[in-house]
C-alpha cells in the first residue's frame, strides 16, 4: 500500500502526518534538530517506521509523495545566512532598498534607527539603462558597463546577483540582456531578474523581493539538494515537494529556483488544513490558531477563501524588510509551549517571545532547561499529565516544573506555585488574543460571529479561555489537530501563481487588452498543469485583479467571476465586487466611483491528493480514563473527566470539567464548557 508523507518543521518538534492509499491517518513527532533540521525529518520518519513495525528503509519504499514545510528560509535571514548579494539596479536610483516605502510604527520615536537596506550600498551597482512607463528604450544598455560591474562583483566576492530595473515589468529586454551576461561572465553564479519573480508595479518590493530571492538561492539549493539526497539513502524515492507561502506545493527542485517563495513556509498550511475540516458552513468566518513550541500563529479562513497579503515583513513592519510577494496572511508572535515565563525588575510578569525552543527545551522535559515555561505551567496545573506525554513515550519532570515555577515567577511575585502557573497561562492567553484582535477586530471581522479552530500540540491548553475572551461561539480542535499545518501539507494542491500588470479603467474599459493579458495568464497556467502538474485529479484556476478606487495610493485583490470579460456585464460585476471588498476591509465603500485595475492574478492548483482529510486509525483503547485533579483557570482544584480523543464516540457530549488527551496534545474543557465529537472526528467545543 502506498504513503503519503507531510511533514512540519517547527521550532520545538518536527511533525509527520503519513497517509495510507485509503485515507487512515497517523501522527507522530520527532524533536527538531535547529543545527541539521533533515536529521528531525529522518527522526520523524524513523519513529513512523518503528509504530508500523517496518524497517526505514521498507518503509520509506513504499513512499510516493512526501510534503515538507520549512523554517530553513527565514531562519537563514534572521541569523544573517544569506548569500553575500550585489543589487544591479537602473542608474540615477541606488537608494530604492534604503528609501523603501517610509512609515515608522511610532513617527516621533526617534531613537529606533532605520532599517539597513537588505543589500547595503557598498554592494549597489547603477547599471546606465532606463526603460519608461511605456516600455519604450529611453537610455540604451550599456553592455560594456555592465561588464565592468560583473568583473567588480567577482572581485567582491558576491554569491548571489538581484536585478531590478525601472518598468522592466512593461519591457524586460534590459534585464533579459544583464541575465544573459552574467551567465557567459560568472557562469554558475545564482541571480534572479525582477519580472520574472515578482512583476510587480511597486519599485521596492520588486527590489526587495528579487534580492531576497538572489540571495536564498545558495542556501535554500544546498537544502533542497541535500533534503532530496539523503530522503534518496533512507529509501525514500517518490516526490518531494516543499509548502510555499501562498498555501500551495511545489517541487522541490523548482522551489529551489524561487525560494522567496518559502519564507512563511510551514504558517501558510494550517488555514488550508482549517479549511477542509470546517467546511461544514463555507460562509463561515474561521479564526485560525496553530500553537507550537515557540510561536503562536493565526490567520483566517473567510467566505470560504483564505486570505493572502502583499504586506509580508520579516520582522516588524517598517523596522525589518518586505518580501513585496503574496503569502497567507499569518500573524505570528513569540508565545507558545516553549515561551519562557520571567519577571523583571519592576516585578512584572512576561510570557515569551523568548522561547526554550527543542533545545534544552521546557524544565519539565528533563533535557537541560532551567526557566520555567508555558508547558511547565501546564504540567504544574495538572493540564497536561506528566506520565502520558507523546502517548507515555516521554516521561515529565513534574517536580523540577514545580520547583523552576516557585524560583522564576512565584517567589519574586508573592505568590503560591499553582497561582503564578495560572497566572503564566493567563498572560499567555491574552498575548494571543490580542494576536487574534490585530488580525480580526482590526480588520472588521467580529470574533463573536467566527469558530475558534485550535490547532498545534499547546493549543488545548487554553483554546476555551481564548475563545470566551473572543466571545467565539465555538471552538474545534481537528483530530490531527496537534499538527495542524503537517495534516494541511497533506491535502495541499501543487500550486503556480502568474501575474501580470495591465493597466485599465472601469469607465473606459478595455476588455480586448485585459481578455488578451488573461490568455497570456491562462497558457502559463495550461504549461504548468501539463508539466508539473501532469496527471492531477483536478486542475482549477482562481482569477483576481488588484484594483482600487481613481488615484487611490493602494490596491486590494477582487476575485474574478470570469475568467475573460465578454462585455458590460462583467465589467459591473467587477465593480460591485470591488466596491463589496472595499466594504468587508475597511467599512466604507463608494457605490458611484469608478475603479482603475493594476495587475491581474491566476493561480492555478493541480490536486495531487484526495484533497480531502483523512481519519485517524482507531487504537482500541477506552474512551474514558482515570479521572485526575486539574487546578482549572479561576475554578481552583476539580476532579476532572479524562477522555480519550480518538475513542470518544461521535455525538458523545461531555458536560463536565474535563481534560481530553490524546498522544500529542492536551485539551483543556473548561467549567461551563460542552465539548461533543462530530462526524469528521472533530472535537467541538461550545464555550
Amino acid at each position: 500500500m502506498g504513503l503519503r508523507f507531510a511533514v512540519d518543521t517547527g521550532g520545538t518538534f518536527t511533525d509527520l502526518m503519513v497517509a495510507t492509499d485509503d485515507g487512515v491517518l497517523s501522527m507522530h513527532k520527532a524533536s527538531t534538530t535547529p543545527s541539521d533540521p533533515v536529521a528531525g525529518v529522518i527522526d520523524s520518519l524513523r519513529i513512523a517506521a518503528e509504530a508500523a513495525g517496518e524497517d526505514l528503509k521498507a518503509y520509506l519504499g513504499r513512499g510516493e509523495i512526501l510534503v515538507h514545510g520549512t523554517t530553513h528560509a527565514i531562519n537563514a535571514i534572521v541569523t544573517g545566512s544569506t548569500a553575500r548579494t550585489a543589487f544591479l539596479t537602473t542608474q540615477g536610483h541606488p537608494d530604492t532598498l534604503v528609501f523603501r516605502e517610509g512609515g515608522r510604527i511610532e513617527p516621533f520615536n526617534f531613537t529606533v534607527p532605520y532599517t539597513e537596506p537588505y543589500v547595503p550600498r557598498a554592494l549597489t551597482y547603477e547599471v546606465p539603462e532606463r526603460i519608461t512607463v511605456s516600455g519604450a528604450v529611453r537610455t540604451p544598455l550599456d553592455e560594456a558597463a555592465v561588464i565592468a560591474i560583473l568583473d567588480r562583483i567577482e572581485a567582491a566576492g558576491v554569491e548571489a546577483i538581484g536585478v531590478s530595473f525601472l518598468w522592466s515589468v512593461v519591457n524586460p529586454a534590459h534585464e533579459l540582456a544583464v541575465g544573459a551576461l552574467i551567465e557567459k561572465r560568472l557562469p554558475g553564479l545564482p541571480y534572479t531578474l525582477s519580472h520574472r519573480i515578482n512583476p510587480s508595479i511597486r519599485e521596492y518590493r520588486r527590489a526587495s523581493s528579487t534580492c531576497i530571492d538572489a540571495s536564498l538561492k545558495p542556501v535554500m539549493g544546498a537544502y533542497m539538494h541535500g533534503l532530496e539526497r539523503r530522503l534518496r539513502e533512507a529509501g525514500f524515492h517518490g516526490r518531494v515537494l516543499v509548502v510555499t507561502s501562498q498555501g500551495g506545493v511545489m517541487d522541490a527542485s523548482r522551489v529551489a529556483e524561487a525560494p522567496v517563495h518559502l519564507i512563511n513556509s510551514g504558517p501558510s498550511m494550517a488555514p488550508v488544513a482549517a479549511k477542509a475540516y470546517g467546511a461544514a458552513d463555507p460562509a463561515e468566518t474561521l479564526i485560525v490558531g496553530d500553537t507550537g513550541g515557540t510561536t503562536f500563529d493565526v490567520s483566517l479562513v473567510r467566505r470560504g477563501r483564505i486570505p493572502r497579503s502583499r504586506e509580508t515583513w520579516l520582522g516588524q513592519p517598517f523596522r525589518s524588510h518586505m518580501t513585496g510577494m503574496p503569502s497567507v496572511d499569518v500573524k505570528s508572535i513569540g508565545a507558545g509551549g516553549g515561551s519562557i515565563a520571567w519577571v523583571d525588575a519592576g516585578g512584572l510578569l512576561h510570557v515569551g517571545p523568548k522561547s526554550a525552543g527543542a533545545v534544552p527545551g521546557p524544565v519539565c522535559y528533563g533535557r537541560g532547561g532551567r526557566r520555567p515555561t508555558l508547558t511547565d505551567a501546564a504540567v504544574a496545573l495538572g493540564f497536561i499529565d506528566a506520565q502520558f506525554f507523546l502517548g507515555g513515550k516521554m516521561a515529565l519532570d513534574k517536580a523540577g516544573a514545580l520547583d523552576a515555577i516557585r524560583t522564576d515567577v512565584a517567589a519574586p511575585l508573592g505568590k503560591t506555585v499553582e497561582a503564578a502557573a495560572e497566572a503564566i497561562v493567563a498572560l499567555a492567553t491574552e498575548h494571543m488574543v490580542q494576536a487574534i484582535m490585530d488580525i480580526t477586530v482590526n480588520q472588521g471581522i467580529d470574533p463573536t460571529r467566527a469558530t475558534f479552530v485550535a490547532g498545534g500540540g499547546a493549543a488545548g491548553l487554553n483554546c476555551v479561555a481564548i475563545a470566551r475572551r473572543l466571545g467565539c461561539r465555538r471552538v474545534l480542535v481537528t483530530e490531527a489537530g496537534a499538527a495542524l499545518s503537517a495534516s494541511g501539507a497533506l491535502i495541499s494542491d501543487l500550486t503556480s501563481h502568474q501575474q501580470a500588470m495591465f493597466h485599465s479603467r472601469s469607465d473606459a474599459f478595455d476588455i480586448d487588452g485585459v481578455n488578451g493579458v488573461l490568455a497570456g495568464l491562462k497558457a502559463s497556467c495550461d504549461a504548468f498543469a501539463a508539466g508539473p502538474g501532469a496527471g492531477a485529479k483536478a486542475v482549477e484556476i482562481d482569477w483576481s485583479t488588484e484594483a482600487r478606487y481613481m488615484d487611490q495610493a493602494w490596491e486590494i485583490e477582487v476575485p474574478l467571476r470570469v475568467p475573460a470579460f465578454a462585455g458590460d456585464g462583467d465589467v459591473r460585476a467587477l465593480v460591485a465586487d470591488f466596491h463589496q471588498m472595499h466594504q468587508d476591509i475597511f467599512a466604507v465603500s463608494d457605490e458611484g466611483a469608478d475603479i482603475e485595475t493594476v495587475s491581474w492574478n491566476a493561480e492555478v492548483r493541480c490536486r495531487i491528493g484526495s484533497g480531502t482529510p483523512g481519519r485517524l486509525a482507531a487504537d482500541g483503547r477506552p474512551a474514558r480514563l482515570m479521572s485526575r485533579p486539574v487546578h482549572f483557570l479561576g475554578a481552583g482544584w476539580i476532579d476532572a473527566d479524562v477522555w480519550r480523543l480518538e475513542s470518544i464516540p461521535e455525538g458523545q457530549v461531555i458536560t463536565e470539567p474535563a481534560i481530553v488527551e490524546s498522544d500529542f496534545t492536551s485539551i483543556v474543557i473548561d467549567p461551563g464548557a460542552k465539548a461533543w465529537r462530530d462526524a469528521s472526528g472533530n472535537l467541538v467545543i461550545e464555550v
